[in-house]
């Protein structure tokens, strides 16, 4: 059991390093399609989910025009944020059980899983000390892709500080 505030503090504090780091999709989504940032800021806003924002930065990499060497550290930064992605969707689409002390015990997620001839749904998992430790791996993991991502950025021809 951890308290509620234990874990709606590190469930904000993943939403924040997540949207931080995600965002900077811009600047790669810019770098590949050889656009200002504010074309890229529309195409990133006009792509609704994290999952399509990220196809479309692996899709660009993944043209022939593309070097290999970008290509290749795309790919591995996009990776990485597609493993992390499912800590951040688990917490940010479940409901929380609470005990009788108003800890949280529990989330159920609120997803679908359809079998041949079943649907299963809200599968239940524990909140506790390792699931915490979890928590604070894929921040820390996350605040790394983001630290990457800006290394990424700031060695491509052309970057200006001042476009930030």
């Amino acid at each position: 059991m951890a308290a509620a505030q234990d874990v709606l503090l590190l469930v904000g504090r993943l939403n924040y390093v997540w949207t931080n780091t995600e965002s900077l999709l811009i600047y790669v989504i810019a770098h590949l399609l050889k656009v200002e940032k504010e074309a890229a800021i529309i195409v990133f806003l006009t792509l609704n989910t994290t999952r399509a924002r990220i196809d479309l930065t692996e899709r660009l990499a993944k043209l022939p025009a593309t070097p290999a060497e970008t290509r290749d550290e795309v790919l591995a930064i996009t990776e990485r944020l597609k493993q992390q992605s499912k800590m951040r969707n688990k917490y940010n689409h479940c409901i929380y059980s609470f005990d009788e002390r108003g800890a949280i015990s529990s989330t159920q997620l609120m997803r679908l899983v359809e079998g041949e001839k079943d649907v299963r749904y809200g599968k239940v998992e524990q909140v506790d000390a390792r699931e915490l430790e979890r928590l604070e791996n894929a921040i820390r993991e996350i605040t790394d892709i983001s630290k990457r991502l800006w290394a990424f950025i700031r060695s491509r021809p052309n970057f200006d500080e001042r476009l930030i």
